[in-house]
């Protein structure tokens, strides 16, 4: 393939990271979670309206980690990825917008288009990061991947600080104009932005990546799902023939339930202590703007000392974070904490991306990253729940954060073990391709 049309291909797949990171910012990160408790949830108690936030998060991870490998399997052998793609990020578009109609009291209205849009969204991911081995040169993998999250970390960032200008107009002395809205309607505004945001810049990945090249091999056009569910079950009983890979994504379960758990109770857990919400937002932006330039030096990084080596990196990082964590007393520690999570964050996880896409099978890439993506959600869930366990158990929220020393730890040991080089050999034999 011509290196002009290759680049492009690779620009277009990067810009959806900055598309599809409106809805990570401002719906899941920082303006809905607040808008939820204190507009959707007002007719219930603050503890009340918290939980029902929680269980609203956990139901829809469990719903995409249930249906992402046969989503997967499915497109794989329908030769479909953009369709799905482009179906799914609808979904997630079309419920984000529809939140803006969530009013005072309207908590199950709230839970019921969340669930809807992180469905969409979530889906969506899975054949966005199925495409990266067809998209990126097999020496620019990691590199690639580190461009999408730092071109995310950059349009997520952007249109959060757009938003939270609506949302209080007064930081730039903009309340007395006419027309400007109160933070209600600041952050209903919002999320139709994020639909708008997301749906323009999809437009690059949809026009210039095309669709990988697919075998149907036993696929049932007339039964898609009965093919799904086959293929996946095929796949857990052909486990064992990929041992590397099955190390990987328990290590990646591991560790990426620790970061999991930083990104959802971080906050939370500033709040708790006493961190004023103008710190606590500030420190979400930064993370934004400063994990741009560190998610591409972990993609050089990884030129220099491996993918692997560089994740590692990441995990003693974020055994630094969960240590200072549970020492933290003031707004200055709670920045400096950030700003360490903004270092390590982008890089560890699009490393890890690549470092999967190398190992996969390129034709049943969606299947398995149906697999992985399953990893990412269930450590959504268990992550929290650990922190949470530990915290009522011992009666303190900082035992909570040291609890998630171990999921670093554990997982960087198991990551350590994985064979990079024997993985991508498996799977790169034919017969082991095709199952």
């Amino acid at each position: 393939m011509p290196e002009k049309i290759r680049s492009r291909m690779e620009n277009a797949w990067c810009m959806y990271d900055w598309a599809n990171s409106a809805f990570t910012t401002t719906i899941i990160a920082a303006v809905f979670p607040y808008y939820y408790v204190s507009v959707a949830g007002k007719s219930l108690d603050p503890n009340v309206a918290t939980a029902y936030w929680g269980y609203t998060n956990t139901f829809a991870m469990l719903l995409t980690a249930v249906t992402a490998p046969v989503l997967g399997a499915i497109a794989d052998r329908s030769g479909s990825r953009k369709k799905f793609l482009a179906a799914l990020a609808g979904i997630g578009m079309m419920f984000s917008g529809l939140l803006a109609l969530v009013g005072p009291g309207d908590w199950i209205l709230a839970s019921a288009l969340f669930i809807c849009g992180l469905i969409g969204w979530s889906g969506a991911n899975v054949f966005y990061d199925s495409l990266l081995p067809h998209v990126a040169a097999q020496g620019r993998i990691d590199t690639v991947s580190s461009r999408g999250f730092a071109l995310g970390y950059l349009g997520g960032g952007l249109l959060l600080a757009l938003n939270l200008v609506m949302i209080q107009p007064g930081l730039l002395g903009l309340e007395s104009f006419p027309g400007i809205p109160d933070a209600q309607w600041g952050a209903r505004v919002s999320f139709i932005s994020v639909a708008v945001w997301w749906a323009v810049f999809s437009a690059p990945l949809l026009a210039r990546v095309p669709e990988p090249p697919v075998r149907t091999g036993d696929y049932d056009r007339l039964n898609p799902m009965r093919s799904g569910f086959r293929r996946v079950t095929r796949t857990i009983r052909e486990a064992r023939r990929h041992p590397d890979i099955l190390l990987f994504l328990t290590a990646y379960w591991l560790y990426n339930d620790g970061i999991a758990s930083v990104i959802v109770m971080a906050v939370a857990f500033g709040h708790e202590i006493g961190i004023s919400q103008g710190h606590l937002i500030g420190a979400i932006l930064a993370v934004q703007f400063v994990g741009v330039p560190f998610a591409i030096l972990f993609g050089r990084l990884s030129g220099w000392i491996g993918a692997k080596r560089s994740i590692m990196v990441g995990l003693g990082i974020y055994c630094l974070i969960v240590t200072g964590g549970y020492f933290m007393t003031s707004p200055l520690h709670f920045w400096i904490l950030a700003l360490l999570v903004a270092t390590a964050q982008g890089g560890t996880q699009a490393l890890s991306r690549s470092l999967f896409a190398r190992m996969a099978p390129e034709k049943r890439a969606a299947e398995f990253f149906g697999f992985y993506d399953v990893s990412a959600k269930f450590a959504s869930i268990m992550g929290p729940f650990l922190f949470s366990t530990v915290a009522i158990l011992t009666g303190s929220s900082r035992n909570g954060i040291l609890a998630l020393l171990a999921l670093f730890v554990l997982g960087g040991g198991l990551l350590s073990a994985v064979n990079v080089e024997r993985g991508a050999r498996a799977t790169s034999d034919p017969g082991r391709n095709e199952i």
